[in-house]
């Protein structure tokens, strides 16, 4: 569309950035020849020289933020060095650079100024944070800082890798209240065949003990995983070995993906030899049992009280959550709001009087 508008001349100059242009640059610059410069994910300094404008080193400036206001994620890493074979993003994103702990705490406070309550730290690896400038992992040292940052509430960890998961920051979600009793630790299988083929550096017995650990550390953390089902060479033994341990752990949050063949990635070699219908045959049973697993667990929570945030009013409800759900893809505890007035943003304790499988429902205490 700019292309076209260039040729018109109705802009002046048009440059692409982003994963597209990291992956597959030399495919867009044959195709579409008019642009004037393709950026990968990294060449910010050359954007701006090609802009004018003179680079010395990077600043935090203000966030236009698109969440609610009471919420926002800080990505406290960029890229990956993981050899995961189905994943593309060290192909789009690079090797993984993490941000030195004072930018994120200017950034954090910058965001707590602007009525930020939650963070959300993200990053493709959290596990492998401050390897590459601090020469060790530092996750738990960020949190300390972060804790520390003025009208911030809860700090939320997502996108923990299992192997070598530094064990301290389950010391620090004890101590400290504002760190919620939450992981999204993505697992992708626990087949060994399987997880030896993805390349995940670790096995069932690792993954099974790491959880156990966690639980042991943290008794009422949730945790929350993603799989993978499809990839190539899974066979129905592989699949009833998943199956099985699901019901074993007893994950609180859980989503489950069909394998998709990426280009240029390990696993791309490979036959993609598991049928479609297949594949989302066994997603929906992974789905049909963590349904079963989450209805259980939320009726226990039934005639409880939780310190909830309150993140929207959405038709008759107002719409929150406990510490144990990210925004998006957890459960909502939900409020009627023909009963009972909250504002937007504000910590309230709700008392849960029913339950399905993905919702609470709630009358506040006072």
């Amino acid at each position: 569309e700019y292309a076209t508008k260039k040729e018109k001349g109705l802009v002046d100059k048009v440059f692409v950035t982003g994963c597209l242009s990291e992956r597959y640059r030399p495919d867009l610059e044959r195709e579409i020849p008019n642009i004037d410069h393709y950026f990968g994910t990294t060449e910010l300094p050359l954007l701006l020289k090609a802009l004018g404008a003179d680079y010395k080193h990077e600043l935090v400036g203000e966030r236009l933020t698109t969440t609610p206001k009471n919420y926002a994620y800080l990505k406290i890493s960029e890229g990956c060095d993981r050899p995961c074979s189905f994943c593309a993003i060290p192909l789009m994103r690079g090797k993984h650079i993490s941000t030195p702990i004072e930018k994120l705490v200017v950034e954090a406070t910058k965001l707590a100024k602007n009525g930020v309550k939650e963070l959300i730290l993200i990053a493709q690896d959290l596990t492998y944070y401050g390897l590459d400038i601090y020469k060790k992992r530092n996750l738990a040292e960020l949190l300390e800082n972060l804790v520390k940052v003025e009208g911030i509430e809860w700090i939320r960890l997502h996108y923990a890798f299992p192997s070598g998961f530094p064990m301290e920051v389950l010391d620090l979600m004890k101590r400290e209240s504002k760190i919620c009793n939450y992981i999204d630790i993505p697992l992708q299988h626990i087949s060994d065949s399987v997880l030896k083929s993805m390349k995940r550096g670790t096995t069932y017995e690792k993954t099974t003990n790491l959880l156990k650990e966690f639980r042991k550390a943290v008794p009422e953390m949730a945790i929350r995983t993603t799989l993978i089902v499809g990839y190539p060479g899974e066979t129905e033994e592989d699949f009833e070995i998943l199956k099985n341990w699901v019901k074993e752990m007893r994950f609180e949050r859980l989503g489950c993906f069909t394998y998709s063949h990426e280009e240029n990635t390990t696993a791309y070699t490979l036959i993609d030899d598991v049928a479609e219908e297949v594949k989302q045959a066994r997603s929906m049973e992974i789905m049909e049992i963590q349904a079963q697993i989450s209805w259980e667990l939320n009726q226990e929570k039934i005639g409880k009280t939780f310190r909830c945030v309150i993140d929207r009013k959405e038709g008759q409800y107002f719409v929150g959550r406990t510490e144990f759900d990210s925004p998006d893809v957890d459960n909502e505890v939900l409020v009627d709001a023909t009963l009972y007035y909250l504002k937007m943003g504000e910590f309230v304790d709700l008392k849960i009087v029913d339950a399905t499988e993905f919702d609470l429902y709630a009358v506040p205490t006072v």
